[in-house]
């Protein structure tokens, strides 16, 4: 899959030096900018929005969602059905 503006991705958070909000964990985030469209997992921009407000980061990098670190940028994992 390629990243087109307007997708929903999941951004990983740095967390917090106090730990109000743990590092690591997945915020939703809409691409907007994808600089290299030839380079489908490459750096993109992002609208991340956190519980407290949205922010605006370019440039951020791809991780496989098992290995992410903060500060990078994967697709959302599937739901598994109920049943």
């Amino acid at each position: 899959m390629r990243p087109t503006v307007g997708r929903t991705v999941h951004y990983v958070a740095y967390g917090t030096p106090g730990g109000e909000h743990p590092a690591g964990a997945c915020r939703a985030a809409v691409v907007t900018e994808v600089p290299h469209p030839d380079q489908p997992l490459g750096r993109i921009g992002l609208a991340v929005l956190n519980p407290t407000g949205v922010f605006f980061n370019q440039g951020v990098p791809w991780a496989d969602a098992a290995r992410g670190k903060g500060g990078t940028w994967h697709w959302p994992e599937r739901a598994e059905e109920d049943g």
